[in-house]
């Protein structure tokens, strides 16, 4: 049996609620206020699923959140009555999950007789995002909560779509975590600055004595941490490295950057490294000079101090960005070592 016409994921979801589960919502808590959305985890959360996504924790799921002092009341009964009520297929789709049989952590959708084990988490909002990010966005959000929480989870909690809000909870809590504050983002931006500025002179050194595996791991590495920087620029949160390459293509420097890059990895000795890479060092410099952030930094390459490998000094760029940074408190925090 053929699977049926790929629909992304966010859409599935979206007619599983209206059309679906919340009539069963209706019918189980009658007039008990809920907000549901599908965000967190999964491909189709930040729009990158393809028929390819449906062998694993895809179909039709979401979350359906209620006020706190609801959920012991009423989350059961609205478990049961899903279980019981929900179509066993939806456009196709099997409603039911089960175990791979690899591992119970991981599921995917079955065809069923019996009850449905669905994917509609019923939970509340401080509870899920706690629990998802590792502190309560409802209340004070801290440099450390920010610095804490890596990039992918912030990019899932704030892609994804609301369906209904009538808590009116989740547009507040994602607009408050939609990006970092402002002093925030620039220790952010001179971090991974700094990142490029450690590891910018290793591909001449390391293909100076004969290492070419080893510059073009370094090679590697710089590439992944201009994609971050050109992202955290363009107010992105990075993805983990599965949708990096996905999410740079659609920055402001990554159809340019993206052959140049290519062409770095694809190097066969270390001067073509290095050249592409000091392209893209270049272009990046011109792209952080144009956000304004800081007094314009001369963006061209130059020598390593007295050895001839040929990179930007992006130490330059953390420390004017540190510079700007109005909070002491952030101001004062250390930047990556090497």
């Amino acid at each position: 049996m053929s699977s049926p016409a790929f629909v992304p994921g966010l859409e599935l979801s979206r007619r599983f609620y209206a059309e679906a589960v919340r009539p069963l919502l209706e019918e189980a808590a009658p007039g008990i206020p809920h907000s549901a959305a599908r965000i967190g985890p999964g491909s189709e959360v930040l729009g990158y699923d393809t028929p390819r996504s449906a062998d694993h924790e895809w179909g039709p799921r979401l979350q359906v959140f209620l006020r706190p002092q609801d959920v012991p009341r009423h989350a059961g009964r609205i478990g049961h009555v899903l279980s019981e009520s929900l179509p066993k297929t939806f456009h196709g789709w099997p409603t039911h999950f089960a175990p791979t049989g690899e591992t119970r952590d991981i599921r995917v959708m079955r065809a069923t007789d019996g009850p449905v084990h669905h994917r509609v988490e019923i939970t509340h909002v401080s509870s899920w995002f706690t629990d998802t990010l590792g502190f309560d966005p409802t209340r004070a959000i801290t440099p450390a909560h920010w610095l804490a929480a890596p990039t992918q989870r912030l990019a899932e909690v704030t892609a994804g779509a609301v369906f209904h809000d009538g808590l009116h909870t989740l547009a507040p809590v994602r607009a408050a975590l939609r990006w970092y504050p402002h002093d925030l983002w620039l220790h952010v931006l001179a971090r991974q600055w700094q990142r490029i500025s450690h590891e910018e002179a290793f591909v001449g050194r390391c293909g100076e004595v004969g290492d070419e595996l080893g510059s073009a791991v370094v090679a590697a590495s710089l590439t992944r941490h201009l994609m971050r920087l050109c992202l955290l620029m363009d107010r992105r949160y990075p993805p983990y490295g599965k949708w990096l390459g996905s999410a740079f293509a659609h920055t402001t420097a990554g159809a340019h950057l993206t052959p140049v890059l290519r062409a770095a990895l694809a190097a066969g000795d270390w001067h073509d490294r290095e050249h592409h890479l000091a392209t893209a060092y270049e272009t990046v410099a011109g792209l952080h000079n144009q956000l304004g952030l800081t007094d314009r930094i001369d963006p061209t390459t130059r020598p390593y101090h007295s050895r001839p490998y040929r990179v930007l000094h992006a130490e330059r760029f953390a420390q004017a960005l540190t510079a700007r940074v109005t909070d002491r408190s952030i101001r004062e925090l250390p930047l990556p070592q090497p």
